[in-house]
Formats: structure tokens, sequence, C-alpha cells
């Protein structure tokens, strides 16, 4: 039931097999030794460079891997960046941040899931160029984000009017990552009202 649920939420991903994942896993693989050395050996080979999300997304992470994002985006626009994700989720700002300088930069993002990537783990494998975001077999992908989920004031105290807007804050960042969702994530014929509908079900129930 879990695995039907996912695959109607979440369809663009690719699940790799393990053959595949020995070819393409890294832009190295498969390459002899002197040609990575020969890659390695000019400044645009940076792109090459892996950038890996790990553990709880926090705003220093954040502030690092779009340094990272930008750096590499100069060094060669034309050359793919791959990113390689293993989360639990974490701050949405932060990973609202990196999100947004993945849709700044020029260069073709690639999106891996190993691991986990749960909530803004899983918004940001989803932020990956349509065709080019994989899912090795044993990883796990959840999009559920339960820090909007927890009590029916999202944990805000005070005043009734500090609450109210906390409250308003809490449902236009529901709708911000459910459009982001719908947009990268659209089924083909799939209107952008049922787009919404169908990861709103998902996301907040």
């Amino acid at each position: 039931m879990a695995a039907s649920l996912l695959r109607s939420v979440f369809p663009p991903i690719h699940r790799t097999t393990v053959t595949q994942i020995s070819r393409r896993f890294h832009p190295l693989a498969g390459q002899s030794l002197k040609e990575i050395q020969d890659q390695w050996a000019t400044p645009p080979s940076a792109n090459l460079v892996p950038i890996v999300i790990e553990q709880t997304i926090r705003d220093t992470d954040s502030t690092l891997i779009v340094a990272q994002l930008l750096f590499l985006e100069a060094e060669e626009t034309s050359k793919p960046i791959h990113l390689y994700i293993n989360s639990p989720g974490g701050s949405v700002t932060a990973g609202l941040a990196i999100y947004d300088t993945m849709q700044y930069v020029s260069s073709p993002i690639h999106t891996y899931s190993l691991g986990m990537a749960a909530s803004m783990g899983s918004l940001l494998l989803a932020a990956g160029e349509r065709g080019k975001r994989h899912c090795l077999p044993n990883a796990s992908i959840m999009i559920h984000h339960d820090e909007f989920n927890t009590e029916p004031s999202g944990g805000a105290s005070g005043q009734a009017s500090d609450i109210a807007i906390h409250a308003r804050e809490i449902l236009r960042v529901r709708r911000l990552l459910t459009g982001i969702y719908q947009k990268h994530c659209s089924k083909e014929g799939e209107s952008e009202a049922e787009g919404l509908a169908r990861f709103g079900m998902r996301l907040w129930h």
C-alpha cells in the first residue's frame, strides 16, 4: 500500500538498478585512470566533485551548499552538478535557500537519493532536472512534512494575535511547498489544480 502510494505521488523519480549504478552513480564511473587525471587537471573538472547533503538540513549546512553550487556554476555553466541526498529533512528556510539556488544556477543539476530523502530532503531531490533524478534501490523517500503537523497552533505561544500570525505563516509555507512539488512532479496530462490537490492531500493529511 505504501509503495503504491509513493509511486502515485512521486512518478518522476527513477529507481536505479544495481547494474546501472556501477555505470552512472558517479560521473567519473567507467573512465580510465588517465581520463580521470586529465579531467582533474583542468579547472572545469571541479563540476565533477559531488555535493552531498547528509543528516538534518540546518542554516549552516545550507550556506555551505549554496556557496558550492554558486562556485561550480561559475566554473563551468554547461556541465552538470551532482547532488547526493541522504537527509531526514530539517529547517524549511534552510532547505528553501538551497532550492532557490538550485533554480538560480544555469548548470543542470542531477539529484540522487541514497539512504533517505525525507521532508525537505525529498523536495531537494524533486528539484533536480527532470529525467536526471535518481533513487538508489534501497533508498527511502518521504514527502510528509512533520514540522507543520504538531499542534493546531504549530507550537506558537503568546497573544492570540501572535498565534494568528504564526498560523497564517504556516499556511503560506504549506501552499508554497505544495506548489513546488506540483511544479517538479506533475503527471503528464494533469492540470495544476489536480496536481496541487494530489500533493496537498499527501503532504498534510
